[in-house]
């Protein structure tokens, strides 16, 4: 049964979705915070996109023979409208945001994956029927589409108490809020530092009409436009005139740094994976903490989704793998190539490719060094050179000899 396809009919579709399938759980895939969501903050916004970037840089590879097809469309397109690139980056997004991803297989007229699309979470169900666990996907134009929930793929984080989904992210509500809070305090006390305000007292009694027909000409005369040369003038009507000013309340620097760490935490990055200004070291550390477990997920979710259990066994699976070199200084880079290429461990193309040159023809060779052997032909290969400097010298015996004659 297929997905964006001919799953059943139609009409079989409709019955099945309006009055066969039963909710299984009452779980909503959503979280906002404030009057949005955690993509609606630029700070966790710009940490989800962070990942997401990097995410979609990982290159997809199918492991066995006969799988050229859906290789090639994994590494370029895996649905009509997406690239891989867009692929992973969405396939990311949505995991970070609702801590559960959902995939849906193509399939063509003959039950063949021809590819693969990412859902919105917050439009999945899991649903039951005839004892058959689906997901139920909503279009969101009135449509609803379903596939076996075995045949989908699922990729999870935070997971602890359902055994399909991840948790929800309202543990970063407070942080959420304080940020919040903040933002609108700063524009707050802009708006209130644009003003000018004033407390003045008068010297004598006067009618509420002529207090407030003389706060309306004070305001006039001293405080509109009109005022170009920047002088509050009063007369004796007024005992004293004072300025107020206030100072709205914002977060300090070191309070502000504390709110970003607990972002940084929850989504396991810093400051410089965000602004791209990391070492080699660093996006290291950054990418065994975050990109290869995501790698691993995806590469297991899609090996399952591709393959039987007897495929797997035969050594059939789906990588997602990174040049993590191409991170290292040019230094770091040319040590490198240096040290690996001439013990057969790179070719000039992998080495190119390190330092992102184009491939050359004939570059998929390997060559190590004469001098190296392995340990245990070692004493072979001495006899041997042994007993040609003995030839050698022999030989150059006989050649004098034979000069002297």
């Amino acid at each position: 049964m297929g997905f964006l396809s001919n799953f059943r009919k139609k009409g079989q579709i409709e019955q099945a979705v309006n009055e066969y399938f039963q909710l299984m759980n009452g779980y909503v895939p959503r979280f906002t915070t404030f009057e949005g969501g955690i993509y609606e903050m630029e700070l966790t916004r710009a940490a989800v996109h962070s990942f997401a970037t990097h995410v979609s840089k990982l290159h997809p590879e199918i492991k066995g023979n006969g799988h050229e097809n859906i290789e090639r469309v994994l590494q370029y397109r895996p649905n009509a409208l997406m690239d891989t690139k867009k692929y992973l980056y969405r396939l990311a997004t949505v995991l970070m945001v609702d801590n559960t991803a959902f995939i849906a297989p193509i399939y063509d007229s003959k039950m063949n994956i021809i590819g693969f699309y990412p859902l919105d979470t917050s439009k999945v169900n899991v649903t039951q029927g005839n004892g058959q666990k689906y997901v139920v996907y909503d279009f969101g134009n009135g449509n609803r589409g379903a596939i076996e929930i075995e045949k989908a793929g699922i990729m999870t984080q935070f997971q602890y108490h359902d055994e399909l989904f991840g948790e929800s992210n309202k543990v970063l509500k407070p942080t959420m809020d304080l940020i919040h809070a903040n933002n609108q305090g700063i524009v707050e006390g802009v708006k209130q530092s644009a003003s000018i305000r004033f407390m003045g007292k008068l010297a004598q009694t006067l009618k509420p009409t002529d207090i407030e027909a003389e706060r309306k000409r004070f305001v006039e005369s001293n405080l509109s436009t009109m005022n170009n040369g920047g002088v509050l003038l009063y007369d004796q009507k007024y005992e004293d005139v004072k300025q107020i000013t206030s100072s709205p309340f914002v977060v300090d620097d070191k309070q502000m740094a504390q709110i970003k760490e607990s972002v940084f935490d929850y989504f396991g990055t810093n400051e410089k994976i965000l602004r791209n200004q990391f070492t080699s070291d660093e996006w290291n550390a950054y990418y065994e903490g975050k990109i290869e477990p995501f790698a691993i997920e995806a590469s297991l979710v899609h090996t399952n989704m591709l393959f039987n259990d007897v495929e797997v066994a035969s050594g059939n699976e789906v990588i997602f793998s990174a040049n993590r070199l191409q991170y290292m200084s040019n230094k770091e880079q040319l040590e490198m190539i240096t040290a690996l290429f001439d013990r057969g461990f790179l070719s000039q193309n992998e080495g190119r490719e390190i330092l992102n040159l184009a491939p050359i023809e004939n570059g998929d060779t390997y060559y190590i060094r004469k001098e190296y052997c392995s340990k245990d032909m070692l004493e072979e290969i001495q006899m041997a050179d042994m007993a040609a400097k003995v030839a050698q010298v022999g030989g150059k015996e006989a050649e004098d000899a034979e000069a002297e004659k």
